[in-house]
């Protein structure tokens, strides 16, 4: 997504992860229905801030919102690079010269 690669089900630590992409810095979560408990979540939010002590962020949509709703999961995805890009603009340096390599000629 926007020059950036994203690795589906990460080890971190000892968990894994649904999607991450170590130049965002950014974990996305997909939760489908086993999340719905009470233990199930607060062992999510415990995962989540053990890694955020990492300086990771998460993004979290409900499964229903990626089979429904795809349009705006990519657009809040996309919002969060926005955002990143301009506080960390030597990501997006980086990010530029992969999407357009130099020609050697």
């Amino acid at each position: 997504m926007m020059g950036y690669q994203f690795y589906r089900q990460k080890p971190l630590d000892n968990y894994i992860v649904d999607f991450y992409c170590p130049a965002l810095k950014l974990i996305i979560e997909i939760d489908g229905h086993y999340h719905s408990s009470e233990e199930d979540s607060i062992d999510d939010d415990l995962r989540q801030q053990k890694l955020e002590e990492w300086n990771l962020h998460f993004l979290r949509f409900k499964e229903t919102e990626v089979r429904k709703d795809m349009i705006n999961v990519i657009r809040t995805i996309e919002n969060y690079i926005f955002e990143y890009e301009e506080k960390h603009p030597e990501v997006l340096k980086r990010n530029v010269r992969r999407r357009n390599p130099p020609n050697p000629l």
